[in-house]
């Protein structure tokens, strides 16, 4: 990989901070927990779930809006509606959310409401969307692509720090392999590679890494020991009956006991919890 490259560890030597509000950092010594249902399915349902992650120790919240679906017959997000309980969960607990943009056509809506853009595994190697959000002044979560080399991961953000904005957040979710047993193949070398190579910040979402809920806290307990600098962790009142990823998504008990158990973690690794 050549040297010149913006996400290059060899031209920016110190690991990169990136502030999401006047609080919260990502990269540095804290790690960060972003949790909450995977998509927004209605009002009471996320208020009470963003309640309860927060609770528990959760600084950043997650929920879609808009929601790409494999199946067009699937929920696919209340799209503006979404957007407004975003906006209210966000103003009740006071903490900053993040939300997948998957069109350039949404993107000042979405500005609206969002502290953090989500790029999806789908949209890695959209170019363009990725230079639009390359030029708004805001962190971008940039989800690897399910098939993608570390290299073309890192080129995707390439393109949004080249468009101007240096606040990149790489997510590590799973890439697709032979394996059926689990929904993508976590790639937790990937975690330490990107560290070796990239100044930026690293997640990791073992829901989607696993597609099973059993797996969730096991994995994520990894990716912490492995250096990531946060989690993007699905949690749902009731995973049986959600209308998106309930295989994958725990219960806010099961997520209080990741939390215990991530933080034992980063107290070995001289690291800490951010707490809200």
């Amino acid at each position: 990989m050549n040297s010149d490259r913006k996400y290059s560890r060899r031209e920016h030597p110190e690991d990169s901070l990136v502030k999401i509000n006047d609080r919260i950092t990502i990269g540095g010594p804290e790690v960060v927990i972003i949790a909450g249902p995977c998509a927004v399915e209605g009002r009471d349902l996320y208020l009470e779930a963003a309640r309860l992650v927060k609770k528990a120790g959760a600084s950043i919240l997650r929920g879609g809006a808009f929601k790409p679906r494999t199946s067009p017959y699937s929920f696919d997000g209340l799209k503006e509606a979404g957007l407004e309980i975003l906006a209210e969960a966000k103003k009740e607990t006071g903490l900053p959310v993040v939300t997948e943009v998957m069109d350039a056509r949404d993107l000042e809506a979405i500005l609206q409401v969002a502290d953090i853009l989500q790029i999806g595994s789908r949209n890695m190697q959209n170019y363009t969307l990725l230079r639009e959000v390359g030029q708004v002044d805001r962190p971008v979560l940039l989800k690897r692509g399910f098939a993608a080399t570390i290299k073309e991961w890192l080129m995707a953000a390439e393109h949004i720090m080249d468009a101007g904005n240096e606040r990149v957040i790489l997510c590590e979710r799973g890439i697709r392999t032979f394996e059926t047993y689990t929904r993508n193949t976590i790639d937790l070398g990937a975690v330490v590679a990107v560290k070796e190579l990239s100044h930026l910040p690293v997640v990791v979402d073992p829901s989607h890494g696993t597609g099973r809920a059993s797996m969730v806290r096991p994995v994520a307990r990894a990716a912490i020991a492995a250096g990531a600098d946060g989690l993007l962790v699905e949690v749902h009142q009731d995973p049986e009956n959600a209308l998106s990823d309930g295989f994958q998504s725990i219960t806010p008990e099961e997520f209080r006991r990741l939390m215990a158990e991530v933080s034992g973690i980063t107290t070995v690794i001289d690291r800490q919890i951010y707490r809200f």
